[in-house]
């Protein structure tokens, strides 16, 4: 299949009005739309090191959940990271397309992913109308303690974060950055939320506000998706050779 008629299969199966509204993901980076793809590369972020190994090793395409573009650019010149990236994958004719903000909110996308990486059960949408990206569900009663744990294991994380003081039965969780949807975790009656990133001052207040807080890491709790959008590519092209490859920088010390 050509570049283009891989991206119209993905893009019903992943529809952009599910995108909020600030979102800059889709087909970004097109150089050759009518070409065959047999190779693609999933990832998380299109970093320097994906781009080069996509040069490097022949492939096609590559499909990310964090966007190539996000501001717009005021330039296209070597001198930024993004720009530099774009002249490479242009020269080589690797198409880049990224799927961001539809995916967390997609069933069966990010935040079911980690829902079931977790071992959340019966999970459902919740957030504000009209957001309703995370999900909730329920876990075997435990402590806290041993809850957070688990999901240090389950996500493979360096470490994660715990905040609050009550037993976890009802777990909320959003992929990524999750502070937004805190009010409305407590509001879907969860005792305990899980998000890649909440911030100190909210994680602080943890106690105080009667919710327990766990921060695991942005890209340890989108991480999960990756196999999802390989069996999707497979799905859509039996033929396409499909990797996947890590691609966060940050690392614990």
């Amino acid at each position: 299949m050509t570049a283009y008629e891989i991206y119209q299969q993905l893009n019903a199966a992943i529809p952009p009005s599910l995108s909020e509204e600030w979102d800059n993901d889709g087909l970004l980076c097109c150089p050759h739309p009518e070409r065959p793809c047999q190779k693609a590369l999933v990832t998380l972020d299109i970093t320097e090191e994906t781009v080069a190994r996509a040069v490097n090793e022949g492939f096609d395409l590559i499909l990310s959940h964090h966007p190539l573009i996000f501001r717009p650019l005021r330039a296209l010149t070597p001198d930024q990271p993004v720009p530099r990236k774009l002249i490479k994958l242009t020269e080589q004719g690797i198409t880049a397309m990224c799927f961001h903000t539809r995916l967390d909110a997609l069933r069966g996308g990010v935040n079911d992913a980690l829902a079931k990486a977790l071992g959340v059960a019966d999970a459902l949408p919740f957030g504000e109308e009209g957001k309703e990206m995370g999900r909730i569900g329920r876990v075997a009663p435990c402590t806290l303690s041993d809850f957070a744990a688990h999901v240090k294991q389950a996500l493979d994380t360096p470490f994660v974060l715990a905040s609050g003081n009550l037993p976890v039965s009802r777990v909320a969780l959003l992929g990524g950055e999750g502070d937004d949807f805190i009010e409305a975790a407590k509001k879907a009656g969860a005792d305990t939320y899980v998000s890649g990133r909440l911030g100190y001052h909210r994680m602080s207040e943890a106690p105080e506000y009667g919710l327990n807080l766990i921060e695991a890491g942005h890209y340890y709790t989108e991480r999960v998706v990756l196999p999802t959008l390989a069996a999707l590519l497979s799905s859509i092209d039996g033929k396409l050779e499909i990797h996947m490859t890590e691609s966060c920088p940050i690392r614990a010390v």
